[in-house]
């Protein structure tokens, strides 16, 4: 199998992405189940923004590196890191806690789409300072700030085992909570569906673009770039 020099570094490109953003999401479930009251995090190491602490060999490094190399650098495809374990019962009694587990569950989705903006936000500067003379610097910028905000889209999904799961439970009136956690068990299918479903995997590339665009817009980048709407 032969590789341009750009396709490499779109691989190592992907890969690096990939491993630090998944690194900045469970550091934010780990981060707040101890503000939380919490200590499991901490004691496990999960309290680091250390990518390492976070990588989980085959969702963080292999299967993306595999999907990326098939694809010569276009596709990340998925990948998910080491899960943060949780104690609910230590979670402080000021909050229910099924709101609580929602806090933490949220604050991975959460910190992506912080880093999104940070990205974002970086691009703006360094393109109005004329700091970012190769295209390549611009598609870079691009691909960081849109894998952060496709993460975001992507765990917000409300289907167990992805955040989007707790967050919705979270958010739901106590009466329908039990039917909810009844139906719950089917969760992973939707994944699944979502995942291996062409047009369902195109719907969310076009959810996450357009939140990375209409961002962009707000801020004056995707004027800036010339980039299309979706």
């Amino acid at each position: 199998m032969d590789f341009t020099s750009d396709e490499i570094r779109l691989i190592f490109q992907g890969v690096i992405f990939l491993v630090l953003s998944i690194a900045v999401h469970e550091y934010g479930h780990a981060i707040v189940a101890d503000k939380l009251g919490d200590r499991l995090p901490r004691s496990q190491g999960r309290t680091t923004l250390n990518p390492m602490a976070h990588a989980d060999p085959i969702g963080t490094l292999a299967f993306p590196l595999i999907s990326l190399v098939v694809t010569h650098g276009a596709s990340i495809g998925f990948g998910w890191g080491k899960p943060v374990m949780v104690n609910p019962t230590a979670f402080t009694r000021k909050l229910q806690m099924r709101v609580a587990h929602m806090l933490v569950a949220a604050a991975g989705p959460a910190m992506n789409i912080l880093l999104g903006i940070i990205i974002t936000v970086a691009h703006l500067i360094a393109t109005k300072q004329g700091w970012l003379t190769q295209p390549e610097a611009h598609q870079a910028f691009m691909a960081a700030g849109m894998l952060n905000f496709g993460l975001a889209v992507f765990n917000c999904i409300p289907a167990p085992p992805l955040d989007g799961g707790a967050i919705l439970e979270g958010l739901l009136p106590h009466k329908y909570v039990s039917k909810y956690q009844e139906i719950s068990i089917y969760g992973p299918f939707v994944l699944m569906a979502v995942i291996m479903i062409p047009q369902l995997r195109s719907a969310l590339g076009y959810v996450a673009y357009s939140v990375y665009y209409h961002w962009s817009s707000l801020i004056g980048l995707a004027q800036a770039l010339g980039l299309p709407a979706p």
